[in-house]
Formats: structure tokens, sequence, C-alpha cells
């Protein structure tokens, strides 16, 4: 396997779509991405679909000042930004994204969930065989049996599955409960955890008294359960106390523990330094059941409209 940091930093919010809230000027963003690479972070996760190319425009204004292998790109192929009717519809993403981040290859390139499937592994699998430059494939929002057949898809173009990226977290572990972490393991294959931190709701910044601000999709999934949401929160400071961490530290080492790769939402330098101290907290076995325990007993369901649960 390639050698990957511990942490990706994620630019979903950089597509200024409005998901998190407000605007989010460059100035600010520059300022979280020279922050990530002095705290050693050079892996960055983006996709068309945000903010339909924003985020990787914005991206690539910082990378153009900074040496290739300073850095690792997460790109992907979304299906809905794609023409169907193109036969050389992945072809044609790949070469515009290419161009729009001033880069010669990805370092991973996804396909962003199953919409059209088998055939966008196909049309990927395709294109990058026999290609020298072949970046770590990966598919996301996958279900077990759909991350089986693109790897055997890459399989016969002499490629390999090498990610899965899905929605985990302390309160939606489908993706581990329905076996694709195992298989992941078993198949040396990277799982990245996207939502570690429930878009803040796990962050502590937000409860019965303190609701995310109205108007959000993310108010609308978390606020009607924020009651719930304060008693794992309170479980995560008791924690955090202890381990002389934020609250936001202890569901992304949680993450680590289980031996997936976080992908962090970064929109502030102090995002970064946040994710910079939960690489360093270290969970016992003991804390890490004592969290799910609390976790399973809220019963809730988070799964978001984009998703679906892996079963």
């Amino acid at each position: 396997m390639a050698n990957l940091p511990k942490i990706a930093l994620g630019a979903w919010a950089w597509g200024n779509d409005g998901t998190f809230g407000g605007q989010l000027s460059n100035e600010t963003l520059k300022a979280v991405f020279e922050k990530g690479l002095e705290k050693g972070f050079k892996l960055w996760d983006t996709a068309y679909a945000y903010g339909m190319g924003t985020s990787e425009r914005v991206l690539a204004d910082f990378l153009k000042n900074h040496a290739r292998n300073e850095y690792l790109v997460s790109d992907k192929f979304t299906p809905q930004c794609a023409d169907e009717a193109n036969a050389n519809a992945m072809s044609d993403m790949i070469a515009m994204q290419l161009k729009l981040m001033e880069l010669d290859k990805f370092d991973i390139y996804w396909i962003h969930n199953v919409v059209g499937a088998p055939r966008w592994i196909e049309d990927l699998a395709k294109y990058y065989d026999g290609k020298a430059d072949c970046p770590l494939i990966g598919v996301s929002n996958h279900n077990l049996e759909e991350i089986k057949q693109a790897n055997e898809i890459l399989q016969a173009h002499g490629l390999r599955l090498s990610a899965v990226q899905n929605h985990y977290s302390l309160i939606n572990r489908s993706s581990e409960a329905s076996g694709i972490l195992e298989y992941c393991k078993e198949n040396g294959i990277y799982f990245f955890a996207y939502m570690v931190l429930e878009q803040g709701a796990l962050s502590g910044k937000y409860d019965t008294k303190h609701p995310m601000p109205e108007g959000s999709a993310r108010a609308e999934t978390y606020n009607p359960v924020l009651d719930k949401l304060e008693i794992l929160n309170n479980a995560l400071k008791k924690l955090a106390d202890k381990h002389g961490v934020g609250p936001a530290q202890i569901p992304v080492a949680w993450a680590i523990a289980k031996g997936t790769l976080p992908i962090i939402g970064v929109t502030k330098p102090s995002h970064v330094d946040d994710a910079a101290k939960a690489v360093e907290v270290v969970l016992s076995d003991a804390e890490i059941k004592e969290l799910e325990a609390v976790a399973n007993g809220l019963n809730l369901n988070v799964i978001r409209f984009w998703e679906k649960e892996m079963k």
C-alpha cells in the first residue's frame, strides 16, 4: 500500500455552496492551506461536484506555489456531473479536472457514488489500463457488494481497488457492521471515513441551548436530536479532558484507532490545529468500547439524503 498520512484534509466546504454556512474567502482558505502544510498534512480531498469546480480551483491556486512532492490530491468522478450520453465522459472529465487543477496526474481518484454503476468503474479501468501514471483508485458511497464488483472489474484490467470512502462515525457505523471495514483490512484497501464529526454535531460546539444555525441541511438533520447528541458529547468531553484535548479530537482519534483514514473538513486554521492534536491522541480499547456503547444507546439514524445504509 502507498504511504498515506493518518488524516486527509477535506475541501468540500471550499465549494462555497453554503453547506456549512456563509461564504469562505480565498484569504481565509489560503491560511488554512498553509497551516495544513505547516502541520505536515499533505493529502487534500476535493471533487468537481464541490461547487462545480470551485473547490478544485481554489485548491489549485494554492498548490501551484508548492513543489509537487509537497502534496497529494484526492479527486473524484461524480456521475451526476458527467454527460452519460458521451462515450468519452470519463476521459473528458479527467482531462477537464486535471486542466482545472493544473496537474499532470491525481494521487487518488474516486468514483463518487454508484449512480450508473458499474459503467463508470469500467470506464475508469479502461482509461487507466496500462498507464504508468495510474493513481490509487477508490470508490465512495458503495456497499460491500458494489465494492467487490468494482474490485473485480479493476482486476480484470490489471488494476486493483485501493480505497473506499464512506460516511463513518460513532453514530454511523454501518460500514463496519456490514463487513466493509473487514473486507478493506483483508484486501489491503484504505478506508477513508468522511463526516467523522457529523458536520460539527460531535464537536461539542452545539447543544439544545446552542443549536446549529437554521436554514441548512445539517441543522435539519441534527438539531432535532441534539438532546441525544448531548449525551454523547458529554462522554466525548469527559474523555477529552482526560487526554488534555478538546471534544472534537476524540471522534477523530477514535476513527484512526479503528484503522480508518478520516477526512476532516477544514475552513479555519484552528481546524487544522485540532486535527494535528487528534493524531496524537491514543485511545485504549476500553475507552473505544465505552464511547461506542454510549453512541449505540442513542439509536440515531443520520444517513443523509445522498447516502444509503451499508447493508
